[in-house]
C-alpha cells in the first residue's frame, strides 16, 4: 500500500524498520511538549507494521500508526506532521490512508476507528465525531493507565465508523 498524496508530492507508504529513528525524532518533537506520548525507538521498531509514513523528497514528513484492539476497533495514534509542513493536507491524507488500512483489517466489514486528540476540528473535518473517552475501555487500561495525565486527561476522544460513507470533507 503506497499512494501518492494528491497535490502534495508526498508518498504515503508502510513504514520500514529503518524509518524508526526518523519516526522517533518526529514524535519526540511533540512528546516533549506533552502533545503525544513518548515512544522509544525499540517500541516503534517492534510495532513498525502499525505505522504509515508520508515521505517527501526522501525524508519522513509525517507518520501515524493504527493500533488494532480487536472486534474491528482501531485507534489512530502517534500522528505527527513536521511543523514546517503543517497545513498542507499531509495529515489528512495520512489519516485517510490509516482508515483504508483499518477497513482492510475488517475484511471489508464494519468497524470503528478512534483517536484521543487535541486537534478535534482536524478530525471532525474528516468525519469523526466526539464521544466520551470512556467508551473505549481497552484504550484506558493500556496507554492511559500509564500516562502522566491519567487523572487529568485533557484530550478529546473522536470516532468514525468504517467503511466511511462517500461524503465530502466537512468544514468546521
Amino acid at each position: 500500500m503506497a499512494a501518492q498524496s494528491p497535490n502534495t508530492g508526498v508518498l504515503i507508504r508502510p513504514a520500514k524498520v529503518e524509518d524508526a529513528p526518523a519516526i522517533y525524532a518526529l514524535l519526540a518533537t511533540f512528546s516533549t511538549e506533552g502533545k503525544l506520548l513518548p515512544r522509544p525507538v525499540a517500541d516503534i521498531q517492534a510495532r513498525i507494521a502499525n505505522f504509515l509514513v508520508a515521505e517527501m523528497d526522501g525524508s519522513i514528513a509525517a507518520c501515524g500508526a493504527l493500533r488494532d484492539f480487536g472486534n474491528n476497533l482501531n485507534e489512530i495514534r502517534s500522528l505527527a506532521v513536521r511543523r514546517d509542513l503543517a497545513g498542507q493536507g499531509i495529515g489528512s491524507h495520512l489519516v485517510k490512508a490509516l482508515l483504508e488500512k483499518a477497513l482492510e483489517r475488517t475484511g471489508g466489514g464494519h468497524g470503528h476507528v478512534f483517536a484521543l486528540t487535541y486537534r478535534v476540528a482536524f478530525f471532525q473535518r474528516l468525519g469523526f465525531r466526539i464521544v466520551d473517552k470512556y467508551t473505549f475501555p481497552p484504550k484506558i487500561w493500556s496507554d492511559c493507565s500509564v500516562c502522566p495525565k491519567k487523572d487529568h486527561c485533557d484530550e478529546t476522544a473522536v470516532v468514525i465508523d468504517i467503511p466511511v460513507p462517500d461524503e465530502p470533507v466537512k468544514e468546521v
